[in-house]
């Protein structure tokens, strides 16, 4: 297998880390989610390397990505991935993004300004305004603080205890990602987030919506709901998945998606 590249470039004001698969091929950039990272989305970009060039990036506050000392909120990792898209010099790129890098690749679509080909959103954050406030006080990110003061092993140890179906290797790089995740990143938590009626209503290219048959964020009565208000988006629900989509059942994300990139014009 040919080795991925790993760059920096700088977008929005500070430098985004990204890996990419590289080629002649149509461009795919996949957007993690919060405590993630671009590597984090490894065995699914192993799926669709074969026919797309995978771009990985590290949103800010995100593994080897800048950690400027504010502008987390969703506009502002928007324009991050506006900036990359320029940067780099795609044309017409897919964006898929799973919670964080869900809503952000919604909000990316929904201002029509990045020339995009399609979008898929992995279980998007997106959460009713009481929701949002539930997380925003559950300290997460104090629960965070004490977790940086653990070693990766036993970061490991902890999450193959939890979730012994992911595989060690996602959960090695799941754990590193945590470790790099710096604290300013979880101000995207503070409410409140776009409204997802009215950033999927805007949406104007081909999006699939996938969800897990057991996720309790993008509910399948949501999705339908989203549906209703966008001739455009399209649902797949993939089983044995909550919200972690990517990391429970990688491999039918990837057969999912490439067959809804296919299509594309």
């Amino acid at each position: 297998m040919t080795p991925w590249m790993s760059g920096v470039c700088e977008a929005n004001g500070i430098n985004l880390h990204y890996l990419r698969t590289g080629g002649a091929r149509p461009p795919v950039m996949l957007l993690h989610g919060l405590i993630g990272s671009g590597a984090c989305w490894t065995p699914v970009a192993r799926g669709l390397e074969g026919e797309f060039d995978v771009i990985m990036p590290d949103a800010r506050g995100h593994g080897g990505s800048s950690t400027p000392p504010h502008g987390y909120r969703y506009d502002d990792h928007a324009r991050d991935v506006e900036g990359l898209i320029r940067g780099l010099g795609l044309s017409r790129p897919v964006l898929m993004g799973h919670s964080m890098g869900g809503m952000t690749a919604a909000v990316v679509a929904s201002r029509r300004t990045a020339g995009l080909r399609g979008l898929v959103l992995v279980d998007p954050t997106f959460l009713s305004p009481e929701r949002q406030r539930e997380v925003h006080d559950s300290n997460v990110a104090g629960q965070h603080r004490q977790l940086l003061g653990m070693s990766k092993s036993d970061l490991v140890a902890q999450a193959l205890a939890r979730q012994p179906h992911r595989q060690p290797e996602l959960i090695e790089l799941l754990a590193e990602a945590r470790l790099k995740t710096r604290l300013e990143a979880f101000d995207v938590l503070t409410p409140p987030n776009p409204d997802p009626r009215d950033v999927v209503g805007a949406i104007d290219v081909p999006t699939l919506l996938v969800i897990g048959d057991s996720s309790p964020v993008v509910t399948l009565e949501m999705a339908t709901e989203l549906r209703s208000l966008n001739p455009r988006v399209r649902i797949t629900q993939v089983r044995d998945a909550g919200h972690g989509l990517p990391y429970d059942q990688p491999e039918r994300l990837a057969e999912g998606v490439a067959s809804f990139l296919r299509e594309l014009a």
